[in-house]
């Protein structure tokens, strides 16, 4: 399956080892999606960079405005953390809605961000708080809005074989900002979702600001629901505004229809269900905050 194996010590050395084999070359941490990948045909790399023993990668702190996330950090690590419970709980939700525990205790977040699914939990919340990633090549880093890493279902913007992302960052939510994460899978474990909401509202003086809706998988990439959002900003977040909000969204996604995860219509509908659903309990939450 692969023909090399390295180990770099530092991010540096790994850059340099995917660039020494070009066409060849990819990260890897948790290995849940790539290892599968290899095993079917789907990668191409033969030459394994495995980052685990790069120190300082494994980080989750809050500072200068921003939570960071190193790319070392599971999806279990994040669904326990008490700054990521208390801060983006829309996440920790997310991050435990992944797999099962042995999935969870081994994938990160960063993979699947890169592995760049539509119906990738992590994905999803993420979207949701408007999240940033830190890009790692030979001409440096620099951050770029996680929106911009998908080029369509399972197509990520970045070289496998020359960058790879570092860090996640986000703003913590504030005073009268809250989070919701709803989920609508075959079970309840060990399944993508057929469809997932993510959404961060804030409440001020009895109106709806700073309102983000996320939705997967109904678009190649996550899907923020512009207009929905649009439509509850300013608004008193009473039902009759919050369900009007979730009609958008209903009709702004294009699910297709899918032996697994059911037809257009149904999935289309069940948008606007999942929406009310997280908007309702976000609104609830941030109200006493």
């Amino acid at each position: 399956m692969w023909r090399k194996y390295l180990f770099p010590a530092t991010v540096q050395e790994a850059l340099e080892m995917l660039i020494a084999h070009p066409g060849e070359s990819q990260i890897i941490a948790g290995g849940t999606d790539l290892v599968l990948q290899s095993k079917r045909g789907q990668c191409p790399a033969t030459v394994i960079v495995d980052i685990t023993h790069v120190p300082g990668l494994d980080f989750i702190v809050e500072r200068d405005g921003f939570i960071f996330i190193g790319c070392q950090v599971t999806h279990a690590q994040i669904a326990a953390s008490p700054l990521i419970c208390h801060k983006a709980e829309v996440l920790a939700l997310a991050c435990g809605s992944v797999g099962g525990p042995a999935t969870r205790s081994v994938g990160t977040l960063v993979g699947n961000v890169v592995n760049a699914l539509p119906a990738a939990d992590g994905a999803i919340a993420l979207f949701a708080l408007e999240a940033e990633v830190e890009v790692a090549d030979g001409s440096g880093r620099r951050w770029m809005p996680i929106a911009e890493l998908y080029a369509g279902v399972g197509q990520c913007v970045l070289d496998p074989c020359a960058q790879m992302v570092t860090t996640i960052r986000f703003r913590p939510l504030e005073r009268g900002q809250a989070s919701a994460y709803q989920r609508l899978a075959n079970r309840k474990a060990l399944a993508l979702p057929t469809l997932a909401v993510g959404a961060v509202v804030g409440v001020q003086d009895g109106v709806c600001d700073g309102v983000r809706v996320s939705v997967g998988p109904v678009a190649p990439t996550p899907f923020r629901a512009r207009q929905a959002e649009a439509a509850l900003v300013g608004q008193p977040p009473t039902a009759e505004a919050i369900a009007r909000a979730a009609e958008l969204a209903g009709q702004a996604a294009q699910p297709r229809d899918s032996l697994l995860r059911g037809s257009r219509d149904y999935r289309q509908a069940m948008v606007g269900v999942l929406v009310r659903r997280a908007l309702t309990e976000a609104v609830a939450k941030a109200k006493e905050r």
